[in-house]
C-alpha cells in the first residue's frame, strides 16, 4: 500500500503561517469590512420600508416595466408582512457587497485572461477548482484567518460567485469579430482604445451575464454563510432546520426566493434599450 500523502498536514500547515503572517493585515481588512457592512445595514434599515420598497419597485419599471414594478412592490410587501424586512436587508447587503468584490476583481481578471493565452491557462484549473469544490469547504480556511462573523461570510461567497463573471468577461471579449478588432487597429487604435471603444461595448452583453450569475451565486451561499455567523434570512433557515420549524423555514426561504426573482429580473433587463414598435 502507498504511503498516505500528507496534503492536510501540509494546507494546516500553510494556512497557520499565512495567518501569522498576515495576521495584522487581516485583522484590518475586517475591520475595514465590517465597518462598510454595517454602515449600510444600518443606514438601509433607517430608511422607511415603504421608501425602499418603492424605489426597488422604480428600478424594476426600468428594468421590465408594470410587470416586474408590480411583482416587485407585491414580493416586498409580503417580506415587511412576515415582519422580515430587516433581515432581508441583512441578507440584501451581503449579496450585494460580495457580488460587488466580485465582479470588482473579476472582470479585470476576465480582460486579463482574454488579451493573455497563458494567463488563462494558469487561471482555468483555479476557476475550475472555485466552481466545483463543495462550498462547505470555503468556510474552514476563512475560519481560520477571520473567525465568526459577517467578513468571512462575504470572503467565501467572493470566492465562491467570481468565476462567472471571470470567465464571461473573458468570452465577451474573445467573441469580438476579428474583423471589427482588425479594422480598428488599421484605424490606429491603442491597444487601450480597442479594449474601452471597441471590446468591452461589443461584449457588455455577455460582461451583463457574467454579473447576473455572479448575483445569483452570492444569493445562493446566504444559508451556507449563516453557519458561521451571517446574520439575515439565511439565519432564519438554520434556526428553523434546528428547531424543526417548518412555517418559519417556508417564510424565510419564500422571503430568498422573492429577493433572487428580483435581482435576476432587474440585472438581466436594467440598461436594455427597447426597440419602438413600428408605425
Amino acid at each position: 500500500m502507498l504511503p498516505k500523502l500528507p496534503l492536510a498536514s501540509w494546507i494546516n500547515q500553510f494556512v497557520n503561517w499565512l495567518s501569522d503572517v498576515l495576521g495584522p493585515v487581516l485583522g484590518a481588512v475586517s475591520q475595514v469590512v465590517q465597518t462598510v457592512v454595517s454602515g449600510i445595514t444600518v443606514g438601509l434599515e433607517h430608511v422607511p420600508w415603504w421608501l425602499l420598497t418603492l424605489v426597488i419597485a422604480a428600478l424594476g419599471y426600468l428594468a421590465g416595466r408594470w410587470k416586474l414594478a408590480i411583482g416587485t412592490l407585491i414580493g416586498l410587501l409580503l417580506i415587511e408582512d412576515l415582519r422580515l424586512w430587516n433581515h432581508m436587508i441583512e441578507t440584501l447587503v451581503l449579496v450585494i457587497v460580495s457580488s460587488f468584490v466580485a465582479v470588482v476583481i473579476g472582470i479585470p481578471l476576465g480582460i486579463w485572461a482574454a488579451r493573455r493565452k497563458s494567463v488563462y491557462q494558469v487561471m482555468s484549473p483555479l476557476l475550475d477548482l472555485m466552481q466545483t469544490m463543495p462550498p462547505f469547504v470555503y468556510l474552514v480556511p476563512v475560519l481560520l484567518l477571520f473567525s465568526i462573523g459577517v467578513v468571512p461570510a462575504i470572503l467565501a461567497t467572493v470566492v465562491f460567485s467570481m468565476p462567472p463573471a471571470i470567465r464571461l468577461t473573458r468570452l465577451g471579449i474573445l467573441q469580438v469579430p476579428d474583423d471589427l478588432v482588425e479594422a480598428a487597429r488599421a484605424f490606429g487604435t491603442s491597444d487601450r482604445q480597442l479594449l474601452w471603444k471597441v471590446q468591452l461595448p461589443l461584449a457588455m452583453a455577455s460582461i451583463k451575464a457574467g454579473i447576473n450569475q455572479t448575483l445569483m451565486l452570492a444569493l445562493s451561499m446566504v444559508v451556507i454563510a449563516a453557519m458561521i455567523g451571517a446574520s439575515g434570512l439565511g439565519a432564519d433557515v438554520m434556526s428553523a432546520l434546528e428547531t424543526v420549524d417548518v412555517g418559519k423555514g417556508v417564510e424565510a426561504g419564500l422571503s430568498i426566493v422573492i429577493i433572487a426573482i428580483i435581482l435576476d429580473r432587474i440585472s438581466q433587463n436594467l440598461g436594455k434599450r427597447r426597440s419602438k414598435p413600428s408605425a
